[in-house]
């Protein structure tokens, strides 16, 4: 089992139809909500699809807190 972080930002198997391959993770449990770095676009999947949609990289991206 992975253990995935929110900040993180993760490549996909399939780029999204903005053409976007990064992703970053907005929450984290039985459920992920991922938004595309490109274009803002949030969605959320079950971790099992999740997890076998992954296809690699593990970059932190944290954002400066106001």
């Amino acid at each position: 089992m992975n253990d995935y972080r929110i900040g993180e930002i993760v490549q996909m198997k399939k780029n999204h139809p903005c053409g976007g391959k990064e992703w970053e993770i907005q929450r984290v449990g039985m459920d992920f909500r991922i938004r595309c770095v490109t274009c803002g676009h949030s969605i959320m999947l079950p971790r099992t699809k999740f997890e076998k949609s992954v296809k690699k990289g593990r970059k932190f991206h944290f954002l400066p807190e106001n």
